[in-house]
């Protein structure tokens, strides 16, 4: 029998994706690949965003078995599948197949926040141990806005949501 994923709101499902578009026509959502970090990326949103984990699959816990050689030596215990959220938004991640170093190019994750203290609090989180490509500033769409790579190599975007544009 296969084995159940935990899902939100006391749900369980055999499968995820069956899970994600119970309710909707079609979803995009990010998947990352995270080369054998992915735990670690896992806990670091948890402390830095308040990540709520939705769903963790390690390979070793697959109901199905990868093919021999799919997955590398010592991998077993490395996350297969996993969901989490960040406010409304899921996130999908993985530690992948491949030994390679992932690279995250051509796109960023944007965070939209209600106020400066928390722009400021998201960014320098997200800036510790990573990068700023832009520091927190006025901008013409917003009174505080910034860009910063995590220590991930995640691209991030962090703004205040403009309460008047918003109809608020």
């Amino acid at each position: 029998m296969p084995k159940r994923h935990s899902g939100h709101k006391g749900r369980t499902e055999t499968n995820y994706f069956a899970y994600a578009m119970k309710d909707h026509i079609m979803q995009v959502k990010p998947y990352l690949f995270f080369n054998g970090r992915c735990e670690e990326a896992l806990d670091f949103y948890q402390r830095a965003l308040g990540a709520e984990v939705m769903m963790k699959m390690r390979f070793n816990e697959s109901p199905e078995p990868p093919a021999p050689g799919m997955v590398p030596a010592g991998s077993e215990n490395n996350i297969m599948h996993t969901c989490f959220r960040v406010g409304d938004t899921e996130i999908m991640a993985s530690d992948g197949c491949g030994e390679e170093l992932p690279t995250f190019q051509g796109f960023a994750l944007s965070i939209a926040v209600a106020s400066a203290d928390e722009a400021d609090r998201c960014f320098n989180v997200l800036a510790d141990g990573g990068q700023v490509q832009m520091p927190l500033q006025t901008t013409f769409w917003s009174p505080c806005f910034g860009m910063v790579t995590d220590r991930f190599g995640i691209g991030w975007m962090v703004g205040i949501v403009d309460q008047q544009a918003q109809g608020a």
